[in-house]
């Protein structure tokens, strides 16, 4: 009975708590930078509403799933036993039937609107993430983030498939960036949270193997990270904005990186993390800046 009156008083706020809408909307502003930078002109407006509409509800009906089937880890977390479902506010049938409707009406615009190959990579990033990485990576391995990472990493290229109905390499580039941005990202934020996911027996690797391993393994991969940055440059995807742009901001992570990787302090991390995702939106502000202003000179010659 009081499991039916706390959900009976669930609000539209917590079905929208449960899409985690500041993850998707970093997902839906990489899916339409990958539309703006496939084309030498503006992608037409449909497809931009569209694209990033169909993106956005199947990263959140997969953010919903992630919901139901981590209930029971949440309910042992600090940092998410406030969430609706372990507080009972829905029932996990209710969370069901709405990750259910948005999928549908995602691939329904992404089918009907757009193209197959979006719709069907986009389908395949849900399973990828929802149910891959949640319910076998997540619970099987510490480097769970590290391979679970490529749906993450997925949106680019749905936005560039999205306009042009193909996979590009440039569009391959932008995977990468996203996909080498992920581990120091998520694992700075795991040294801080490091009590909750061993006390949910969850793998991360500062539970398995440290928090002084895994600051090095930060440091190595914001390494990589910077310097496949540079491959759009090299690539003639962008120019000296863009160039100047990700060497000054990945001197920063890197800085930061080292830092952390010599001291031990919860809150250092959690400023990694922070910086991490503000270094990842400027670094795709930058390239579209980039591409627009590229094109505006190409014109004007």
């Amino acid at each position: 009975m009081q499991e039916l009156t706390q959900n009976i008083q669930a609000t539209w706020a917590d079905y929208y708590e449960l899409t985690k809408p500041n993850v998707v909307a970093l997902i839906v502003f990489c899916g339409i930078v990958g539309m703006l930078l496939s084309t030498p002109t503006l992608p037409q407006i449909s497809t931009l509403i569209f694209g990033a509409l169909g993106i956005g509800l199947s990263a959140s009906s997969a953010a919903v799933i992630n919901h139901v089937l981590d209930i029971q880890i949440d309910q042992k977390m600090s940092r998410t036993k406030s969430r609706p479902l372990p507080q009972g506010r829905l029932s996990q049938t209710k969370a069901l039937l709405f990750s259910l409707i948005l999928c549908l009406i995602s691939m329904f615009i992404l089918f009907v609107y757009i193209n197959t190959i979006t719709a069907t990579l986009t389908f395949l990033s849900l399973i990828g993430y929802a149910i891959i990485y949640t319910v076998f990576l997540k619970r099987a391995t510490p480097q769970n983030i590290v391979i679970g990472g490529a749906a993450g990493a997925a949106p680019p290229v749905l936005g560039w498939t999205a306009v042009t109905g193909e996979v590009h390499a440039n569009a391959l580039i932008l995977f990468l960036i996203i996909f080498l941005w992920t581990p120091p990202h998520f694992w700075a934020l795991a040294i801080a949270r490091k009590d909750d996911y061993e006390k949910a027996n969850i793998p991360m690797l500062p539970v398995t193997h440290g928090s002084a391993f895994t600051r090095l393994f930060i440091f190595n991969y914001t390494i990589l990270l910077v310097g496949v940055t540079i491959l759009p440059y090299q690539t003639g995807m962008s120019g000296l904005i863009y160039l100047i742009t990700a060497i000054f901001s990945g001197i920063v992570f890197l800085w930061y990186a080292n830092k952390l990787k010599t001291e031990e302090n919860i809150e250092l991390s959690m400023r990694v993390f922070q910086f991490s995702i503000h270094y990842l939106m400027v670094l795709f502000a930058a390239l579209l800046v980039d591409h627009y202003l590229l094109i505006r000179i190409s014109d004007l010659i």
